[in-house]
């Protein structure tokens, strides 16, 4: 709650970038690879070095969960897995869990063959005289994560079997989870499920290592978890009850959006609806255990699409077409009532972005959770806009973009004269130029934090863009490299920092 977390208790600044969009000097990749994304790596470290120089106290970044084909954070196969494609082979092999033999496999085959090689090379390293503290730590991994952990690894080596289909194609007895054939199919799929384990193990490992670091800095790592979760999941086949799903585990209603600022026909994100009755019922263990994972990961949580808690947008499961959805209400008071309940205190941030009423307002406040308002969506003509820094409150996290936005200098590019015009006069006729401007804008306002895009810190422009919502090309895909950080670039912002006093 924004006046129970200590990290809004004081003014402070953060930056917005997700690892993948980190550089990567991973050796299997060699050098001047075009394919290679961010890893917890060293490239990681240095991030948390630079800005902690900088005197930026926030890292915050998309879910982290393994992606599917499209890259996309929010489609994840597991609410709660780590995505594998982060975990950095070279520190595996720094600390002999893997061979060098394994890295080469990267290049030569792929990135996903290596890491079932690596798998093999690590069981070997568990089973010499230098492997018996990592088996206890190991062994210890998986009684701990059990509750989602044997689910997950059942699931990714049942898709693995059969090619990636979706869970509701596989055989009955296998989609309706018959204990037998489940009993019978671990003992075939046995070395896929223990990739999945070593992967899981590692990335965790990783992980922890990353947020002891930041930490001990005085960084905080600032999660994002989506309000659904992917139809083709671990989590659905493992809990269909959970879910609105036909008898062949197809889904009877999907989420979206109906049309709004990012696309004139509204999005249709064909996650499946919860059974909220059903999950009413045992006082929402789901989500209970969901947010058990991430507050494993992270300081802060910000809830994706958090109005969904209130009314949700329900499309027939058999259309495509947003517009053809309505707003059914959800029990988001009792289920915020049973998270805060089993985790007092909880870090919580709402998205309340897009279509939001007054309800949406009432839930978030009677819950006092700090919402998001975005500098880039003030400039309508709107005295009243919301978005504008003279109507900010304390409680607020103010953005220049999201990673749903352009660059700012991309969306400053796209503004008409006018518009232009306007911002620079709300902003004291101001002779500075964008991104810093907008950037300065968020820094002074009243809001507690402040977070700022990557790509704002580096004067990026909208070729540099996360993603475009309502299209599937080329998004989530961009990564910045060393060479574009200015020298003089964590000063300037430490500089700044000072000045509005969110330097702690």
């Amino acid at each position: 709650m924004a006046d129970k977390s200590p990290l809004f208790q004081r003014r402070t600044a953060g930056v917005l970038l997700h690892p993948t969009s980190l550089p990567c000097s991973e050796t299997c990749w060699g050098e001047n690879s075009t394919k290679a994304f961010g890893t917890l790596g060293k490239d990681a470290y240095y991030f948390v070095d630079l800005i902690a120089r900088a005197g930026l106290r926030i890292w915050q970044m998309l879910p982290t969960g393994p992606t599917q084909a499209d890259m996309s954070p929010y489609q994840s196969i597991s609410a709660h897995a780590g995505n594998p494609d982060l975990i950095s082979l070279d520190s595996l092999m720094d600390k002999g869990w893997i061979e060098a033999g394994d890295l080469k496999l990267v290049r030569e085959k792929s990135l996903s063959y290596a890491r079932r090689q690596a798998a093999l090379s690590f069981y070997r390293f568990l089973e010499s005289d230098s492997g018996t503290e990592t088996y206890h730590q190991f062994h210890a991994f998986c009684s701990q994560q059990q509750y989602w952990l044997d689910d997950f690894a059942l699931f990714s080596a049942l898709r693995a079997e059969f090619n990636g289909s979706s869970w509701n194609t596989w055989p009955t007895d296998l989609r309706k989870r018959n204990p037998d054939a489940l009993n019978k199919i671990r003992i075939k799929l046995k070395p896929a499920i223990d990739a999945t384990l070593f992967e899981q193990f590692a990335f965790f490992s990783q992980w922890q290592a990353l947020k002891q670091y930041a930490n001990q800095k005085g960084i905080c790592l600032f999660g994002d978890m989506p309000i659904f979760v992917g139809h083709d999941s671990a989590d659905v086949w493992a809990q269909q009850h959970y879910f609105q799903l036909d008898e062949d585990g197809n889904p009877l209603t999907v989420a979206g959006v109906p049309p709004d600022y990012f696309s004139e026909t509204g999005q249709h994100w064909g996650n499946p609806h919860y059974a909220w009755d059903v999950m009413a019922e045992d006082g929402f263990q789901w989500w209970l255990a969901r947010l058990r994972t991430q507050l494993q990961l992270f300081d802060l949580i910000r809830i994706d699409h958090f109005r969904g808690f209130e009314a949700y947008w329900e499309i027939p499961g058999g259309s495509h077409d947003a517009r053809l959805g309505k707003w059914v209400k959800a029990p988001g008071e009792a289920f915020l009532k049973a998270c805060f309940a089993a985790y007092p205190g909880l870090p919580l941030v709402a998205e309340n972005l897009g279509v939001i009423t007054e309800e949406v307002e009432a839930l978030r406040n009677q819950f006092e959770l700090p919402g998001m308002l975005v500098l880039q969506f003030a400039f309508d003509g709107n005295t009243n806009n919301p978005h504008l820094p003279h109507n900010h409150t304390r409680s607020d996290v103010i953005y220049t973009g999201t990673h749903d936005n352009d660059t700012t200098v991309g969306w400053f590019e796209t503004l008409s004269d006018g518009n232009r015009q306007q911002v620079k006069q709300y902003c004291f006729n101001s002779s500075d130029d964008m991104p810093w401007l907008l950037i300065e804008a968020a820094l002074a306002s009243v809001g507690r934090m402040a977070i700022i895009l990557m790509q704002d810190f580096l004067e990026l422009d909208g070729g540099h863009r996360m993603n475009m919502p309502g299209t599937t090309d080329k998004n989530w895909v961009w990564t910045f490299s060393w060479d574009q950080v200015e020298p003089t670039l964590a000063e300037r912002i430490r500089q700044l920092l000072t000045a509005y006093n969110r330097l702690s």
